[in-house]
C-alpha cells in the first residue's frame, strides 16, 4: 500500500534524524542544545518572521539536521538565498547531502567576520537561529546578538529557540529590544521563541 510505505519511509527518515542528532549530542553537548531535533511545528514558526518578498537572502544558524532548513524553504526562500552555517562537520556533511542547492557552510556562528568571509557587507532579510546560547556566558550571547543586527536592516528580526523559561539574550545589555514570540508545546522539550531587533534611535 503507498500510504503504508510513505508512512515507514517518514518514521524511518525520523529516526535516522534523531539519531544523527543524539550522536551529534554526545560528541558536542556543548554545540547541541538537544537530544532530539526541532520539532516542525518550531520550525515553521520560526519560519514565519521571514519575508520571502525583500529581495534579501536569508542567515540561519544551527541548523543541526535540517528540520528548520526544510521549513525556510518551504516559506518560499529561494535554496540559492539561503546561508546556513553549521559547526558540527557530521551535519554539514548531512545537509549538503539534503539540500545540494543551500549554501551551507560549515563554521563557527560566534565568529561570523571569519566564517562569512567570502560574503562581507551582505545584508540578511531575517536570522533564524537554533544555536543553544544557553551553553555560552551572557556576554557572548549579547555579543552574538549585537553582531547580527548589524546584518539585518533596522527593523528586522532575529528569531531564536530555547528551552529557558527567560529570554537567552537579557533586555537592557545593548541596542536591541526583546520580544516574547511563542511558546510552543509541540516540542520535546517544550521551545521558546524569541525576537531581538535593532531598537530605533531616539
Amino acid at each position: 500500500m503507498p500510504g503504508v510505505t510513505g508512512l515507514r519511509k517518514a518514521f524511518a527518515e525520523r529516526f535516522d534524524d534523531e539519531m544523527r542528532f543524539f550522536k551529534g549530542w554526545l560528541h558536542r553537548p556543548k554545540a547541541v542544545g538537544s537530544i532530539i531535533p526541532t520539532s516542525s511545528v518550531t520550525a515553521r514558526k520560526m519560519a514565519t518572521v521571514i519575508d520571502p518578498s525583500s529581495g534579501l537572502p536569508v542567515l540561519e544558524l544551527g541548523p543541526g539536521t535540517g528540520v528548520i532548513t526544510k521549513a525556510i524553504l518551504e516559506r518560499g526562500v529561494r535554496p540559492q538565498d539561503l546561508h546556513t552555517v553549521e559547526y558540527a562537520p557530521e551535519f554539514v556533511t548531512h545537509l549538503r547531502r539534503t539540500f545540494p542547492d543551500v549554501d551551507v557552510i560549515h563554521g563557527d556562528a560566534f565568529n561570523l567576520n571569519e566564517t562569512l568571509r567570502d560574503m562581507p557587507g551582505t545584508m540578511f532579510d531575517s536570522v533564524i537561529s537554533g544555536v543553544p546560547l544557553l551553553n555560552f556566558p551572557v556576554a557572548t550571547r549579547v555579543r552574538y546578538v549585537e553582531d547580527l543586527l548589524d546584518r539585518l536592516p533596522l527593523g528586522r528580526p532575529i528569531v531564536q529557540l530555547t528551552y529557558g523559561p527567560k529570554s537567552p539574550v537579557p533586555p537592557g545589555r545593548g541596542s536591541y529590544s526583546v520580544e516574547h514570540f511563542r511558546f510552543v508545546l509541540r516540542n520535546i522539550p517544550p521551545t521558546q521563541l524569541w525576537i531581538y531587533r535593532r531598537r530605533k534611535p531616539n
